[in-house]
């Protein structure tokens, strides 16, 4: 069992919780990631670490409200637990001196991309920042990715905030204005990190994504993370979550990702039905799962 310490509201829809997980806050590296299960019968989803804290045990990770083991998670609080969180898992992102490097992080992604622009800064690369949302009140991380980049643009689709426009849009300006450029780390909806490799693809940039597609047992085992990388099949939960963005097949990312699209519906259906029973049903579990264990967390 794994206690939440806090758990806070960012922007609609989107909360970040401070879960106690000693164990992976030791080992945690910048672009790892967690899979966790909220109840028995909760399936597992994988979620980025935002960041940890060795010194206290704690892990944070920032989630949005999409379907319904998500929602069922943005309903729990402080005090409540969360049966199971395995990780950190994944390969860590490199981190070295590349030189000028511009982190992309669009909507939730900007979470992604924070430890490891944070620890990329570190190591004396140039940092260049752009995050993108819908509007303003979805605008997350401003203030942390700051405080580690050179330079921070925010971009709005509805141009409520920042420069109006994509991420996109904010790279390609880089790319005419002439700005040298070694790296490029784009994390965030699918159709917006192949808009950025196509876009770095000519202009020969080393480009790297995170991906994030169905996860069971993020072991390999299972296949259900497989991806298409330079033409061979690749698994995202033991080979990445990152991956050299100009060899990615996202068309086929996208196809893989929508499999189950109808199952989520229904599960997502049900969860609207009686929120308040599901929502039961997983502090319910929560707590017997915890009377087994001896009350451990």
């Amino acid at each position: 069992m794994f206690l939440i310490l806090e758990a806070k509201s960012i922007a609609p829809g989107i909360r970040r919780f401070v879960i106690q997980a000693p164990r992976i806050a030791r080992k945690q590296q910048p672009g790892q990631f967690v899979i966790l299960r909220l109840y028995e019968h909760g399936e597992r989803i994988p979620l980025t670490i935002e960041s940890s804290d060795s010194a206290k045990g704690t892990i944070s990770i920032v989630v949005q409200s999409v379907g319904k083991t998500t929602r069922l998670l943005n309903s729990l609080q402080a005090g409540d637990t969360i049966l199971d969180v395995v990780g950190p898992l994944g390969k860590p992102s490199e981190i070295k001196n590349f030189g000028t490097v511009v982190v992309i992080g669009g909507g939730v992604g900007a979470a992604m991309a924070f430890p490891t622009a944070a620890a990329l800064k570190r190591v004396g690369n140039t940092v260049i920042s752009i995050i993108g949302a819908r509007s303003r009140e979805f605008v997350i991380l401003e203030r942390e990715l700051s405080a580690v980049s050179d330079a921070l643009t925010v971009t709005t689709d509805d141009g409520s905030y920042g420069e109006p426009g994509l991420v996109t849009g904010k790279l390609r300006q880089l790319l005419d204005q002439g700005t040298h450029i070694d790296l490029v780390l784009a994390v965030g909806p699918i159709p917006m990190m192949k808009a950025v490799a196509d876009l770095t693809r000519a202009q020969r940039i080393p480009t790297i994504v995170s991906l994030n597609p169905i996860m069971i047992d993020g072991t390999g085992m299972c296949g259900g993370c497989r991806v298409l990388v330079g033409g061979k099949s690749r698994f995202a939960c033991v080979d990445g979550p990152e991956f050299d963005a100009h060899q990615v097949d996202f068309d086929v990312l996208l196809q893989r990702n929508s499999i189950y699209r109808g199952q989520e519906r229904e599960s997502l259906a049900e969860f609207e039905h009686d929120p308040e029973a599901q929502i039961e049903l997983v502090r319910t579990g929560s707590a017997e799962a915890c009377v087994l264990a001896g009350g451990r967390s």
